[in-house]
This record gives C-alpha cells, structure tokens and sequence, in this order.
C-alpha cells in the first residue's frame, strides 16, 4: 500500500480524547488532527516523536490532517487502524497466507453473526468459503514480541465469540492479525491486559477459529505486508 500523495513528516506534541493530536510540522506550523486509533495506542504517543501525516483538503472534515505513522525507538509503525483490512486483502492475494490462498472472490464488509459484518469473505466455488476478521497490531513490550490487545476489547471478544459460532456449523473462520511494523519475529495475545479476550480466543480455537500474523515492512512512502510469523499461544487461560 503506497501513500498517495506523500505524507507529511512532523512531531507529535500530544495525543488527547482517543481521537485528537497536537503537533509541529517541519515548517513549524502548530496543528491539530484526527486520530484514526481509538485504541490505548500504548507506546505510541511520547512528546516528540517523529509522526507522519497524510493530508485532505475537503470541507467534510474538521481536521485536515490525520496520524499515519509514528517513529519509536527508529521504528515506524502504522497505527492508522482503518489499514488493515486493505494491507489483509494485499496480503492474502500475495499468498503470504497459503491457508487462505487460491479463492476466486474476495469480498469486504460482508453481514454475518449477530447483526456483526466480517473484514474479508473469501468463497470458491470448490473450496467453499472463509469468514476472515482482520484484526490491527502494533503494540510490543518484549523485544521482537508482537501483542494483541493494547487494552480492553469487549468487542474483539463478541468478534471471537461469532467466529466460534460460524466454526461449529463446519464453515471456516479465521482471525489474520495485520501487525504494522517490521521488528517482530512472533506474536501472542496479551491476556494479562484482557483476561477475557484471552479466554475468548481460546475457545475460538479449541472451537475450530484458526488464526494468523503477518509482519509488515513500513516506511514514510508505503506500508508492505511481508510475512507470516507464528502465534505463540502460551499463557492463554484454560478452559
């Protein structure tokens, strides 16, 4: 996924109600922005990071720029978490995911569950279909650890629920964690941070839900899906 046009570097000053962020552009510009994470963004948010922006001119929008990218520790992640979903599609049509390769129709946003839409629908004619949910990574704390989540989701844990339900009729359901920087050999799910999405995604794959990672390569320019790494699923409670 190529940014287009550029973005445009600046440094963070603060990131405030989930949704907003102070910061200086090169020129010295004080402005403020929409940020497109409701998450904690843990990590992500020290005074006088390096932060890119993508801009749009339109009277739609209250804000004209927007937080694509941030430097941490030389690092640059993504934490724009409307991504995913188009970095997922680029990655499964690349066939870094082999398990989910070789269908004929991709569709996005498609109705499912409990009044619930899912990421990505592949179907084939012989192979039948997979529900996939597509799900925004960009939290570490351990060297060359991916985790997932930053902070309590009530909603990630509906979202497992459903992929379990669609799992016991015998129909395929998975979850593809996008994870949106380049330093990260493995990934696990952070059930100390949420106990009960933990227990959630345990029973989701004893319920048959498979699950995936794929590491992204980022710079200012562009954001490349790269390669599957492994889930480590140790320390998930028991059920």
């Amino acid at each position: 996924m190529i940014f287009s046009p550029p973005l445009v570097p600046a440094r963070l000053v603060r990131r405030y109600k989930r949704f907003l962020f102070d910061a200086v552009l090169e020129d010295g510009t004080a402005i403020t922005g929409f940020c497109p994470n409701t998450g904690s963004m843990r990590g992500l948010t020290e005074p006088g990071s390096r932060i890119w922006l993508s801009r749009h001119d339109t009277a739609r929008r209250k804000y004209a720029y927007a937080l694509e990218l941030v430097e941490v520790e030389g690092i640059v992640v993504g934490v724009n978490t409307a991504l995913p979903n188009h970095i997922a599609e680029e990655a499964i049509l690349a066939g870094l995911v082999p398990p989910l390769g070789d269908f004929k129709r991709l569709k996005r946003e498609q109705r499912y569950g409990r009044n619930s839409r899912i990421d990505i629908l592949l179907e084939d004619d012989t192979k039948g279909s997979v529900h996939v949910e597509v799900k925004n990574v960009h939290f570490v704390r351990s060297e060359g650890l991916a985790e997932f989540p930053d902070s309590v989701t009530a909603r990630g844990a509906k979202h497992l629920e459903e992929m379990g339900d669609l799992a016991e009729t015998g129909r395929r359901a998975a979850m593809l964690f996008i994870i949106q920087r380049n330093d990260c050999q493995r990934m696990r799910i952070s059930a100390d941070l949420d106990p009960t999405y933990g227990l959630a995604f345990t029973r989701a794959v004893l319920r048959g839900v498979e699950a995936y990672a794929v590491r992204c390569a980022l710079d200012s320019g562009k954001i490349t899906p790269e390669s599957l790494i492994p889930i480590d699923e140790t320390g998930l409670g028991a059920l």
